[in-house]
């Protein structure tokens, strides 16, 4: 008896039997379409490319599959990405090395490069007219920003361990996760100041007593969060320390008409990237009792964060005016400026992952005013030639 479609109501009547041969050797001869497709594909590709399509043209792997396992990009021998990123270099170190490098949080470079920016500012400003940076002291100071937070981080965490414990986030953190015990913290933590020790002892005297004396600020910053609703006010006077000691590493000693306001300018400059980075934590800080500028800010953050960018452009172009900066600088200024309204301005604070794409663009602020001053720089050559003829052709006048 004929069946019933109870979706549309009509009669269903079984195919005949040529129709059933027909529709068989359509969906045979599309799969051998495919898999000659697959198999012409597979030549093209090479012998890693040959496995992949001969498997898929046997149905045995799909793509989104070999997407999902393999993840993105192609992969190595054992399976691991090729992508060359921080993190993928930590996860293929050794093992037993994979906690301290994660200690140090080599997997997540953004806070070495927020440390290091202040110091190549320093450094460019510090140059010569018409010269580039000194190479020797941007790798010097390089080296001495990945020791410095890998030692502010490892400080961090132990004074931290019993809180991360409590945060989502940090939870798996080493220390807190117990892949290392506090007195192995507290030993690579000696280590890793003695290398840094060897980088200050460097540079000259002037300096070495300068950089001794911010020592005090990395032991003490981290438990500005138990305080206070500034830590993030603490942690710029830390990190931009580096503003002054690059001036100093170069002229032997610090010009306060540069190198104040480009500190300042740097501790505005934190204020606001480590607000926008405290708020993906400001639930779990408030239970366990912890503060920031993002809890003190609330729903104000917004208004909060343009006035310290107004504060720091302002302290930028004080610094451009005292080191005779010329027009390229100020166009970095002016691209600065851009960037962080619409950082502000598209900031979702709600939302933790908005959160962290912002904190992690302030790399790209850093680099552009860098990349101003050096050209700033160099542009002063060309003013200077251009002052000299200027000057014998009156006197030849």
């Amino acid at each position: 008896m004929p069946g019933r479609d109870l979706t549309l109501g009509n009669d269903v009547r079984p195919p005949p039997a040529h129709a059933l041969r027909s529709a068989m050797l359509g969906v045979c001869g599309a799969g051998l379409a495919r898999s000659l497709r697959a198999g012409t594909r597979a030549w093209q590709w090479g012998s890693r490319g040959r496995s992949l399509a001969l498997a898929r043209a046997a149905g045995g792997l799909r793509a989104g599959d070999w997407r999902r396992s393999e993840g993105r990009g192609p992969r190595g021998p054992r399976g691991r990405g090729l992508r060359l990123s921080a993190a993928a270099v930590v996860s293929s170190a050794p093992r037993p090395l994979q906690p301290y490098l994660r200690l140090m949080r080599l997997d997540k470079p953004i806070g070495t490069w927020l440390l290091y920016l202040p110091c190549t500012w320093s450094i460019g400003l510090a140059a010569e007219p018409g010269c580039f940076p000194d190479w020797y002291m941007l790798s010097l100071f390089g080296a001495g920003a990945v020791l410095m937070r890998g030692a502010g981080c490892t400080i961090n965490d132990m004074w931290d361990q019993d809180y991360d414990k409590k945060v989502t986030r940090t939870a798996s953190r080493p220390i807190a996760a117990g892949d290392i015990s506090t007195f192995q913290s507290f030993v690579f933590l000696g280590g890793q100041l003695t290398l840094a020790l060897g980088v200050l002892l460097c540079l000259n005297y002037y300096s070495i007593a300068l950089g001794a004396a911010s020592l005090l600020l990395v032991i003490t910053y981290p438990l500005m969060k138990r305080i206070t609703y500034w830590p993030q006010l603490a942690l710029g006077l830390t990190f931009n320390w580096g503003a002054l000691l690059g001036w100093s590493a170069i002229k032997g000693s610090c010009d306060p008409s540069v190198c104040l306001p480009l500190y300042f300018s740097g501790i505005m400059w934190t204020l606001i990237y480590d607000t926008i980075y405290a708020h993906q934590d400001k639930r779990d800080d408030a239970l366990i009792g912890l503060k920031s500028t993002a809890l003190r800010f609330r729903e104000d953050t917004k208004q909060w964060l343009s006035g310290f960018s107004v504060a720091m452009l302002g302290a930028l172009s004080l610094v451009g005016v005292n080191s005779n900066q010329t027009a390229p600088y100020y166009a970095a200024l002016a691209a600065v400026g851009v960037h962080l309204v619409h950082q502000i301005y598209t900031l979702d604070i709600h939302r933790p992952e908005d959160c962290w794409e912002k904190f992690t663009s302030n790399r790209t602020i850093g680099l552009m005013l860098f990349l101003g001053i050096v050209l700033g720089n160099l542009w002063k050559e060309n003013e200077t030639d251009e002052t000299k003829k200027n000057i014998d052709n009156r006197i030849e006048n």
